[in-house]
């Protein structure tokens, strides 16, 4: 089972380096338009084919999919709670100092 799940973070790793070097090539396709060189180019052209082939509904409702996927793996795992979330809570009342008072020696 342990060579399952280091595989399984391997070819996620592998996956999120390809999903980052596809971003970067379309960030210097962008910034450097036809002058960016031949692979640049053709990457470029091949991820806009994609996208132009791709119906705009078939989009939506994919992507209404994977959210909702991503919403269900996070609530099954515990992952992400609104109480983990959120900013760290202040103490109670009670507990906080007013500002200006130090602790003495007695322990006050």
């Amino acid at each position: 089972m342990d060579m399952l799940d280091k595989t399984k973070r391997y070819l996620w790793a592998f996956v999120e380096i390809g999903f980052a070097a596809i971003l970067a090539i379309m960030l210097i396709y962008l910034i450097l338009g036809q002058n960016s060189g031949v692979f640049v180019l053709s990457v470029a052209d091949n991820v806009i084919k994609f996208a132009g082939a791709v119906p705009t509904p078939s989009l939506i409702g994919l992507s209404l999919i994977l959210a909702i996927i991503f919403l269900i793996m996070n609530r099954v795992s515990g992952a992400f709670t609104p109480e983990s979330s959120a900013p760290a809570a202040r103490p109670p009342a009670a507990s906080r100092r007013p500002a200006g008072r130090e602790r003495t020696s007695r322990g006050e």
